[in-house]
């Protein structure tokens, strides 16, 4: 019978062992004994490693809020234009790859630019044809024409006639201007009054050297102050009758009693029926001095008129310095309603200043009636050095 107890093989010179597999204790015959390197060798090779549990890496704290694995990024990675990494990290040599989401996406991105592109072409083309320029300059041309056509419309304005009777116009390098076009001054209008219209076709601008005249006329234009000459020359005649015919003579004889009676009596105010009397006796004076008020006054002047080219009466002036000079002395002198404007406007009607209009007939007409005058005062000199 066998017992329990090992045995020594027949015929075998190896002694069985006991090893320990697991730490359990195995009988193992001497057959399956390997060199030990070797065993140890194919036990690494062929016994499978057990399963060893590593300890899980834990997450670092980030600010950003945690993503969905199942959610796919919020867009395509950051792409290189014209050579350049956003974030300068890349060189131009270097090539990106990038997916195809995002070459579909940069590739829709170009047609869009090109699209609008496109149509900013088509409108400013658009803008172009219609109206040159900015949408400043087309409006700023419409009003332009606007106002062009406001001008064609009020054109007849203050004309006899309308302006589709008007007459033709010469060259302007003609010097003549044809009689049919000349028109009077602008401030004489078809509903102004005759008497005033009779007065700047006869009187206004036309030299005067008359002592009573020209004192006439300075009078008649202070009272002009305040009104307007239509007025003053309806009461021309009263003043010649208050005032003896201006004589300077007989007027710086009135008392207060006579200047009381004369204001009552013309309607005249006080205060300038006093300042005729306060010029008289200063014209006087200036006739003691000078000779003559018209030596005085003209002397200003050198003894000619200043002929002007105004082409609109808004170019002329209420004041001049000539009439400044003037009113400086006359004010010297004691003189009263002699100012700068109404010295200027004296000027003006006794023929001082030759201010008609370039296209009213008198302003030719009084430059030719100055020239004849200069030419005959100045022919008895001639004929005597002869």
């Amino acid at each position: 019978m066998c017992s329990s107890k090992s045995r020594p093989h027949q015929g075998s010179s190896i002694p069985a062992t006991i090893a320990k597999i697991n730490g359990r204790p195995v009988l193992q015959p001497k057959s399956n004994q390997v060199p030990s390197l070797e065993r140890r060798n194919s036990l690494k090779k062929s016994s499978p490693k057990s399963p060893t549990l590593q300890p899980l890496p834990t997450a670092k704290p980030s600010l950003s809020p945690p993503i969905s694995p199942k959610l796919k990024s919020a867009g395509p990675p950051v792409l290189k234009r014209g050579g350049y990494d956003l974030n300068g990290l890349n060189s131009c040599g270097e090539k990106v790859l990038t997916p195809w989401n995002a070459t579909k996406v940069s590739s829709i991105v170009n047609k869009s630019k090109k699209a609008i592109t496109a149509s900013a072409i088509n409108y400013s083309s658009s803008l172009l044809v219609e109206s040159p320029g900015s949408l400043a300059a087309a409006r700023r041309e419409q009003v332009a024409i606007m106002q062009e056509q406001r001008k064609l419309r009020t054109a007849h304005y203050g004309r006899v006639k309308s302006a589709k009777q008007e007459r033709k116009v010469m060259a302007a390098d003609s010097p003549a201007i044809d009689a049919r076009t000349e028109r009077r001054c602008s401030f004489i209008t078809p509903s102004s009054d005759p008497i005033y219209v009779a007065y700047h076709d006869e009187e206004w601008g036309v030299p005067v050297h008359d002592d009573k005249l020209l004192f006439e006329l300075l009078i008649l234009t202070g009272a002009q102050v305040g009104s307007d000459w239509t007025s003053v020359l309806k009461k021309r005649q009263a003043f010649r009758d208050a005032f003896s015919g201006f004589d300077a003579q007989i007027v710086s004889k009135f008392n207060e009693k006579k200047i009381t009676s004369i204001s009552a009596e013309y309607g005249i105010e006080i205060s300038l029926v006093r300042g005729v009397v306060d010029n008289s006796n200063r014209i006087l004076q200036v006739k003691r001095e000078f000779g003559s008020f018209d030596k005085y006054l003209w002397g200003f002047v050198n003894h000619k008129p200043i002929t002007t080219q105004y082409k609109s009466c808004n170019k002329i002036p209420v004041k001049t310095s000539k009439s400044e000079t003037i009113s400086k002395d006359m004010v010297k002198r004691g003189f009263r309603f002699v100012g700068p404007t109404v010295i200027h406007s004296f000027m003006q009607a006794a023929g001082f200043s030759n201010d008609h209009l370039i296209t009213c007939p008198r302003h030719h007409q009084i430059q030719c009636l100055d020239l004849a005058s200069h030419h005959h005062h100045q022919s008895p000199t001639s004929t005597s050095s002869l």
